[in-house]
């Protein structure tokens, strides 16, 4: 009995970490009194509270330690969108109300922000998916509407990213300066250009009511004017080529290639900076001044509407007289034209004429840094409608009474030369594809 005490009574005794328990101090209290009521005179209510709070924390890490040991719930199925409500593709989420891929969510967003105005050239019922989808841009938006993109989406998405924008940032702002060898290279193809080709303020205009109402195929009297005031040009435009730095030093073959090659785009992109939007006229060079319909009644025929509209995508570029000048020379001197003897030295004379234009465009639109490329591409859209006018070129000739003048027809020799070698070589490709491959079966051998 009195062992059966002693150890309940160590059940209950609180030892603190560190500490060990003195059996001859508990035997010693139990052998004092018959009663425990001596070893208990120490033992208070907060002693029974730890005892209890021990008890407690060890049921806890038990129960605990089977909650680690009961095996892991399964993870969450993978997240799966609709496939895109516009074009049928892959979804990449819901973007502006709708599940769509990240093809559909840009060109909305585009459009929206652009406020682009397509057209259908078929019947505003086109065929949307993953693969005609980038066919009819009208049909599309149309597409993305019936879905259920909301512009507002757009619009709020839009602030957002002004908002993160206008946060403080540290900016580097590239100042640009030309050297002193580009700046004399800059002063002279600008004064060749103002000399070689007066500005519209300094002209006088005139005009003619010469067939200005409707559209024939050739005004016989507005021709002989043009063809004249052309040959005077081309004559200007040899002028200019003279006196490009370096010109002069390329071989005469190499000089006389050239100037053939660039003659007709270096024509349109001067007439072109002559453009009147308000009154959609172009002006010559001794000021006449002719409509769109006479324009086109004087030879230009189909290739009139190209150069109006190259004229008008023209305007918000706002070339200034340099770098009308410097695009000029760029198109001249390039060494990617057929036939030059000397490539590689061409290609030399027109890296510091574009270097001048990036610095100078730069220079005078410093918040506008893709002017530049802006500006220089538009020689692939020069040379697409001179490839055009080397066409009118032919039918042209069929259709004027006379010859044509001969130093048009020489300058647009080259240009008609191209076309015909053009015309060669997709008929020889035709007949090609036309042509049967013939298939011999071996013949049989006797055994």
């Amino acid at each position: 009995m009195l062992l059966k005490t002693m150890f309940d009574y160590m059940d209950f005794l609180a030892v603190g970490p560190g500490e060990t328990l003195d059996f001859y101090t508990a035997s010693s209290c139990m052998l004092q009194e018959p009663s425990l009521s001596a070893c208990f005179t120490g033992l208070t209510e907060t002693d029974w509270q730890v005892h209890r709070i021990v008890q407690s924390v060890e049921t806890q890490s038990s129960s605990s330690e089977d909650l680690f040991a009961s095996p892991l719930s399964p993870p969450p199925p993978p997240r799966t969108y609709k496939p895109c409500f516009v074009c049928q593709d892959k979804s990449s989420g819901y973007h502006y109300g709708v599940s769509a891929c990240e093809g559909c969510k840009g060109f909305f967003r585009r459009s929206v922000q652009k406020n682009m105005v397509y057209t259908c050239h078929r019947d505003n019922n086109c065929i949307i998916n993953k693969i005609t989808r980038n066919r009819c841009q009208y049909c599309r938006l149309k597409r993305c509407f019936g879905a259920g993109m909301s512009r507002e989406s757009v619009r709020n998405d839009r602030s957002k990213r002004k908002e993160k924008k206008e946060t403080p940032k540290m900016t580097i702002i590239e100042t640009y300066e030309l050297t002193a060898e580009l700046g004399c290279v800059v002063d002279k193809i600008c004064r060749a250009h103002r000399e070689t080709f007066p500005s519209l303020c300094q002209l006088g205009k005139y005009t003619t009511n010469s067939s200005s109402d409707t559209r024939i195929q050739l005004d016989l009297g507005l021709w002989d004017k043009f063809s004249e005031l052309a040959t005077k040009c081309i004559i200007r435009v040899v002028e200019f080529a003279k006196r490009v730095p370096g010109f002069t030093g390329l071989t005469i073959t190499d000089q006389i290639t050239l100037l053939k090659a660039a003659c007709l785009d270096i024509l349109i992109l001067r007439i072109c900076t002559r453009y009147t939007p308000d009154q959609d006229t172009m002006t010559f060079s001794d000021g006449l001044t002719l409509t769109r319909t006479q324009i086109h009644n004087a030879g230009f025929g189909p290739l009139t509407d190209q150069v109006f509209t190259f004229a008008d995508q023209l305007l918000p570029l706002e070339m200034d007289d340099t770098e009308s000048g410097l695009l000029s020379a760029i198109c001249l001197v390039s060494g990617d034209r057929q036939d030059l003897e000397e490539p590689s030295k061409v290609e030399v004379l027109q890296e510091p004429l574009l270097e001048a234009l990036k610095i100078y465009s730069r220079k005078r639109r410093p918040s506008m840094p893709l002017m530049f490329p802006k500006v220089l591409m538009k020689i692939t859209d020069l040379r697409s409608i001179s490839a055009k006018g080397a066409e009118r070129v032919v039918t042209l000739k069929m259709e004027i009474p006379g010859s044509m003048p001969p130093l048009i027809q020489e300058m647009l020799e080259e240009m008609e030369n191209l076309e015909k070698q053009k015309q060669a070589e997709e008929e020889q490709r035709a007949e090609k594809d036309i042509t049967p491959t013939h298939t011999h079966s071996p013949c049989p051998h006797s055994t």
